[in-house]
């Protein structure tokens, strides 16, 4: 895994350090997992796909080393296509027709979100060019407390850029959506400043129209959720447990070989192993018996536990419930 560009601070996977895994360390993965699987696909990217200068290579590669190959995914380097003129073009050969890029506001706001200076032109410059490729931009905004007066920033650009008309000219679809996403990794962090249900008012009308088509829902209560007050009540006397292991797994190898299911941050609670070291067997025997200190606390802690040690009854932050509790399962794990 190549890592990502980009430090953004709602990142549910961290600020973990880039990984370089190499071609014959991608064939290692793939001789240690391949043969505990019924049907085995490998990827190469963590985070921003295609980062890497050899991402034609690699995506190859993953092919041959895979049972099936998933379509690219409609993620994208923005880093990548403002700097390499044939990535779009590729993009678009590989079949992807919408390409989905985030913004939090106007160039300082979104700059400052992503972690670098230049990010906000570099997706302007993007979603330009993809439009000329026939590829469908999908705005995707997160938002908090600190950045919803400059929403107005993101539905401007839009019309001014024209992409609802644009999008339909090449036979597609303009779709902008806003969220708050997860509660772990970086996003943790913004825990203080996440929305109470008087922002919701402030989200602009034409962002909340768009935002609830997206969602299928018929209001903005339904997409951001309930309050931490109210879930705490609702989980207050809770005594279920939840198994999260899945009949089709993914886990993550970082630049050291330590690995990770695809559930939250890559925090050492969730560690399952090192490939070098213990072999993708008996990885998976950990992941099946739940022996990562997270996946044990989740089937054995019950909720209530965990919202009675950790939540803050008079919070009116707003969360989705399973948000919620992965917020809960990794402070207790961090904490106990």
């Amino acid at each position: 895994m190549k890592g990502c560009p980009n430090r953004c601070r709602h990142c549910w996977l961290g600020a973990y350090p880039n990984g370089n895994l190499n071609e014959e360390d991608l064939k290692f993965a793939a001789r240690q997992f391949k043969p505990l699987a019924n049907s085995f696909e490998l990827d190469f990217w963590y985070r921003e796909p295609d980062f890497g200068d050899n991402y034609k290579e690699l995506w190859k590669l993953t092919e041959e080393l895979s049972d099936v190959k998933t379509p690219h995914f409609e993620l994208m380097s923005f880093w990548r296509a403002a700097r390499d003129k044939d990535y779009i073009p590729w993009l678009y050969s590989q079949g992807v027709r919408n390409c989905q890029l985030t913004l939090f506001g106007g160039e300082e706001k979104t700059d400052f979100y992503v972690g670098r200076k230049g990010a906000y032109g570099e997706i302007v410059k993007t979603i330009e060019m993809l439009l000329e490729h026939k590829i469908s931009p999908r705005i995707q905004v997160f938002v908090n407390k600190d950045n919803i007066d400059e929403l107005c920033e993101i539905e401007r650009l839009a019309a001014d850029m024209s992409l609802e008309k644009r999008c339909e000219e090449i036979g597609g679809r303009f779709v902008m959506f806003a969220h708050q996403g997860s509660c772990d990794g970086e996003n943790e962090k913004l825990y203080d400043i996440r929305l109470t249900p008087e922002d919701l008012k402030k989200i602009p009308a034409g962002l909340a129209e768009k935002t609830l088509e997206h969602f299928g829902k018929q209001s903005l209560n339904e997409v951001f959720g309930e309050t931490e007050r109210d879930l705490l009540l609702k989980l207050e006397n809770d005594g279920s447990v939840t198994d999260l292991r899945e009949s089709s797994p993914v886990f993550y190898i970082d630049g050291n070989f330590d690995v990770y299911p695809n559930i939250s941050a890559p925090e050492p609670f969730w560690r399952l192993g090192n490939l070098k070291n213990d072999g993708a067997e008996k990885i998976a025997e950990n992941y099946l018996e739940n022996r990562s200190a997270a996946q044990n606390a989740s089937v054995t802690v019950p909720v209530c536990e965990m919202a009675k040690k950790l939540g803050n009854t008079d919070s009116m932050r707003l969360f989705a419930e399973g948000d919620y509790f992965e917020y809960l399962l990794n402070r207790y794990c961090r904490e106990k």
